[in-house]
């Protein structure tokens, strides 16, 4: 039964005087055999039917519910009462080496009813007359049971990032991706061998089409110092949101230069550029995937190696002395079931129960629902109205007043047409109010701040927006002697509506409220103010005090009032929309009455 080839599939040709012999027999009971066994792999897998719960009932015995699985020959396997054994009872116990195992359900065939022989020329003797078909249990250390194979596709697409003796780092994406819908990145580290070599990395990953879930085209993945095992996977999942618009050729870059790998003392930046490519295409994720799916070839399904057994659950062992005791059983990741359409009208129901999922079907979600879905925006992704990210003009060493350095193209990932930016220096400074270093953006003229001795050279900005392109190029004309050799500067850039657009009607319906909307509090006091959201979906805030002297606000809405009392306004917005805003009051008074310095 270890073959996995059950095709091409030859049934006996009956005729009249055909001699009819065991071998006839046998190829009558393997051909129905192998076309069950064909159809229940390719149309239902392998895993748990139902039943065949497994629950530890004392330190040393277990027992398993009654129950069927398919294995991943195609082949039922089935409980029809439950099993109670001790651990040392169970075949495998023996030449368990760790103290991870997997219990498993594995085929059997029993020979049984001895009969009689007859028309033997030798000597008589008995031969059994049935063979019964049954499961057994099958102790398995965790690290050695058989990892599940999956056909090759060309569901993802792949590039190799890093690779030596001790570490092979991969980047991963669908190939296709659906317009406007979230997709996941994925970077695979693996180690080969059993070095005690240390693995880091700073990888800087950019694509112009998909934007990372900060709402940029550029992000900073960081894996710090780690010593898997030898087999074991680092695993790092980046999510990002695609275009609304079809692109055959999407790419995600990593830069050469700003990606550094590191094995133990090794340092070796990435040299070239890196690029892994997709489709972005106006289909769902659903019909993606069925057609993907469905272009695996028989062939390469025959190829997929497959364990003779399934594993019902992990169990933790504490070994002692004289005696093995269950510490614990874990069946959620270990155990996989069988999707069957006898209980679909059930499962809808079930399904209900949750309101609207992706992927259920309208009969199941009341219409009432799948309208206030739709109107909160979660079916039909938005385009970005606004970006930003920084860029850097190398000055070089001949920096002299007078001279104009420019910036590499710029994709600044609200596509094709108006586009407005702008841009400002960004730098890092000591906050004398904080005393401690704190990020600023100036823009307009720098000269005007020139009293604080800031880290910024005085120059001219421009920008150069190609329209046709969905990119730009900034330039920087230095006005004084500098010693700077790298400008750093914060881009913005604005989508700017087409005639007969409107960005209300993106926004229509859709608003946060403070919650609540005025609050009366005492000098210096703090509150939090919460946000109730309105056929929308919760999103990042903005907090900001709208007039100077209104006491403090943090990033996440924490307010703490100034020393005199009034009324002072806070605005809350949208980072994503900053149309979408809305305004809390918080009225200061001092509760005991005595006098307070003003701020």
């Amino acid at each position: 039964m270890r073959n996995k080839q059950l095709f091409p599939f030859e049934r006996n040709r009956y005729y009249v005087g055909k001699l009819l012999t065991s071998a006839d027999f046998q190829a009558e009971q393997t051909y129905f055999g192998n076309k069950r066994r064909f159809l229940n792999e390719m149309l239902f897998g392998a895993g748990v039917v139902c039943g065949l719960g497994v629950y530890a009932l004392d330190d040393v015995s277990l027992m398993v519910e009654s129950g069927v699985a398919l294995d991943y020959l195609g082949r039922e396997l089935v409980l029809d009462t439950s099993v109670v054994r001790k651990l040392n009872a169970i075949e495998g116990f023996e030449t368990l080496e760790s103290d991870r195992a997997c219990l498993c359900l594995r085929y059997t065939e029993t020979p049984g009813q001895p009969v009689y022989t007859v028309n033997r020329r030798e000597q008589e003797e008995y031969e059994m007359n049935r063979l019964c078909e049954g499961a057994s249990l099958l102790l398995i250390d965790a690290d050695k049971a058989a990892a599940i194979g999956r056909p090759e596709n060309e569901f993802f697409s792949r590039a190799l990032l890093y690779s030596n003796e001790d570490y092979v780092v991969e980047l991963s994406i669908p190939a296709f991706i659906p317009c406007g819908s979230r997709v996941r990145l994925t970077v695979c580290v693996t180690k080969l061998s059993n070095s005690a070599a240390a693995f880091s990395m700073e990888c800087v990953l950019q694509s112009p089409a998909l934007a990372f879930e900060d709402g940029t085209h550029e992000t900073t993945l960081v894996i710090e110092e780690t010593l898997p095992a030898q087999g074991e996977q680092i695993v790092r999942p980046l999510w990002l949101a695609a275009q609304h618009r079809p692109s055959p050729e999407s790419v995600v870059i990593a830069e050469p230069g700003r990606t550094v790998f590191r094995v133990g003392q090794d340092k070796t930046p990435l040299q070239e550029k890196i690029a892994v490519r997709a489709v972005i295409e106006q289909a769902d994720a659903d019909e993606i995937i069925e057609r993907e799916l469905g272009r695996v070839s028989l062939e390469s399904r025959a190829l997929v190696a497959a364990p003779e057994y399934i594993c019902l659950a992990e169990l933790s062992l504490q070994r002692t002395q004289n005696s093995c005791m269950i510490e614990a059983v874990r069946e959620k990741g270990i155990k996989q079931f069988v999707h069957t359409g006898a209980d679909e009208a059930q499962r809808r129901a079930l399904r209900a129960c949750y309101g609207y999922v992706g992927g259920a079907s309208a009969a199941a979600v009341p219409t009432a629902e799948v309208r206030d879905t739709a109107a909160m925006g979660a079916l039909i992704p938005r385009e970005p109205l606004f970006t930003t990210g920084l860029c850097e003009i190398p000055l070089g060493g001949d920096v002299r007043p007078g001279r104009v350095f420019y910036s590499d193209e710029i994709v600044h990932g609200l596509g094709k047409g108006d586009v407005f930016v702008s841009l400002g220096f960004e730098y890092l400074a000591d906050d004398p109010k904080t005393n401690q270093l704190s990020r600023s953006t100036i823009y307009g003229n720098v000269a005007l701040f020139a009293d604080e001795q800031l880290p910024v050279p005085g120059a001219e900005l421009a920008v150069k927006v190609m329209n046709d392109r969905g990119s730009f190029i900034a330039a920087a004309k230095i006005l004084e002697e500098t010693v700077n050799v790298l400008l750093v500067l914060r881009w913005t850039a604005y989508k700017i509506p087409a005639a007969g657009d409107h960005l209300e009607r993106d926004i229509r319906g859709r608003r946060i409220s403070a919650m609540p909307p005025t609050i009366v509090m005492g000098t210096r006091e703090s509150h939090y103010f919460n946000v109730k959201f309105h056929n929308m979906e919760p999103c990042t805030l903005t907090y900001a005090l709208t007039e100077k002297g209104a006491g403090e606000i943090t990033r996440d809405g924490v307010y703490t009032a100034p020393a005199r009392e009034g009324v002072y306004e806070i605005q809350i917005s949208c980072a994503d929309d900053p149309l979408i805003s809305t305004y809390a009051y918080a009225v200061v008074k001092k509760k005991d009455g005595t006098e307070t310095e003003e701020e």
